[in-house]
């Protein structure tokens, strides 16, 4: 449970930073404490699709992992951004991706920061 917890505080963080740096994604609401909300819950949407969906995606585009060297991952880290977008609008969260290569920044920007996240915070079970 813990390191759901973690690993949710570390996307959202993530998603955070990706918001502070790109002016296509967006995230608003009327004060701090309803963003902060919604930044947690779009982050536990983005958690849910990169657990359920991401593996199947990567799966079927294994032929294009290959010949690209991995550098497929970019692409399939900026659908994963948009349709996280996407079911945010459906959810009625009030956070938006403008753009395939904003996407792309972003999913790179996530990852990044995620990573870093996922190295400092605890990964206790």
């Amino acid at each position: 449970m813990m390191n759901f917890v973690v690993k949710t505080l570390a996307n959202a963080g993530a998603l955070g930073v990706a918001i502070w740096l790109l002016q296509d994604i967006t995230l608003t609401g009327e004060s701090t404490g309803k963003k902060a909300l919604t930044l947690i819950l779009v982050a536990l949407v983005f958690g849910l699709v990169n657990f359920l969906v991401k593996p199947v995606v990567k799966l079927l585009t294994l032929p294009l992992f290959i010949l690209t060297l991995g550098l497929i991952t970019l692409v399939i880290n900026a659908l994963m951004l948009l349709l996280t977008s996407w079911l945010a609008d459906k959810l009625d969260l009030s956070f938006h991706v403008e753009g395939f290569w904003t996407a792309v920044l972003g999913g790179l920007i996530i990852s990044v920061v995620s990573w870093a996240l996922n190295v400092v915070l605890p990964d206790r079970d």
